[in-house]
């Protein structure tokens, strides 16, 4: 029998992607993906147009990647952490309130970025940058970074992360996300299992400890995101011990954003086994099969 090809992490213009909800379908089709989550950022808009695209004998998990801030394990300041959220029903009243409160937050977060940027003399402005977000989008700084290469300042996404936008530069705003533990809370009343999102992606920036991982997992973190394009050969040894000692879940995923970055997708996937335990543990919402 066929293994079948399984991507559950995914963006479309619903957060920071550049293929809409439903070209996102068709590009996970045409790429052989059997599976297909779509995980925007702090957001369920996409869920819809993105049901409605799926081909006969694809199935789509609906999902959100939630922005977190996380005790690192060390006696330092808590760190910025990704959770992906499945199946939870997105009409639970602390999702709503939750996700509502964060787009409102990467907004202003947004504005203030590209107001400093402006300030330094850098040819952009709050108009022509949020002009390009979608109707409902989550903003996210890959929009600024779009407009910089617009504007000629960078050549690409990535380097503008990795001259402008990175943690800590200059021109970086923090803003307030959800503790990990509340939002592992909230994901579980509403009737989804989380995933911790690339946690040891170390180009990113500081990450947490193992052990922190172990805690989470205590505290209800159903898995842990193994293979991931910003893990090295290490790291995915390390969680994959790590997640078998702790129960967890072990998945592997893309994180693909279609041309914001390089990443193909399904280019780390899943397997059947790990993606039917998250599905045993929802109840919030169904596997959508087309």
């Amino acid at each position: 029998m066929a293994r079948l090809r399984i991507d559950l992490h995914t963006h479309s213009t619903a957060s920071d992607g550049t293929d809409s909800p439903a070209g996102l379908v068709t590009a996970a089709a045409a790429a052989g993906v059997d599976v297909l989550a779509i995980t925007d950022h702090d957001t369920t808009a996409g869920w819809a147009e993105a049901a409605a695209a799926l081909p006969g004998g694809m199935s789509l998990v609906r999902g959100a990647e939630l922005s977190c801030i996380s005790p690192t394990g060390r006696d330092e300041r808590d760190v910025a952490v990704h959770l992906l959220g499945y199946l939870f029903d997105p009409e639970h009243p602390a999702i709503v309130a939750e996700q509502s409160r964060l787009r409102a937050e990467r907004v202003e977060r947004l504005q203030r970025m590209v107001e400093k940027m402006a300030a330094d003399g850098y040819p952009v402005d709050v108009e022509t940058v949020f002009g390009l977000l979608p109707p409902g989008a989550s903003a996210g700084r890959p929009h600024l970074a779009r407009a910089l290469v617009v504007a000629g300042v960078v050549e690409s996404v990535n380097e503008a992360f990795a001259t402008l936008l990175y943690n800590g530069s200059p021109y970086y705003v923090p803003k307030a996300d959800t503790p990990i533990h509340t939002a592992i809370e909230m994901v579980r009343a509403a009737g989804g299992v989380t995933v911790f999102a690339h946690p040891l992606a170390r180009k990113r920036g500081r990450v947490v400890e193992p052990s922190m991982i172990v805690e989470l997992a205590a505290a209800g973190l159903t898995g842990v995101e193994v293979d991931h394009p910003d893990h090295s050969a290490e790291d995915r040894d390390l969680l994959r011990g790590l997640a078998a000692d702790a129960g967890l879940v072990a998945t592997g995923s893309s994180d693909y954003h279609g041309t914001n970055k390089t990443t193909p997708i399904a280019a780390e996937t899943t397997n059947e086994d790990a993606l039917g335990a998250l599905v045993a543990g929802a109840t919030g919402a169904e596997v959508l099969t087309g």
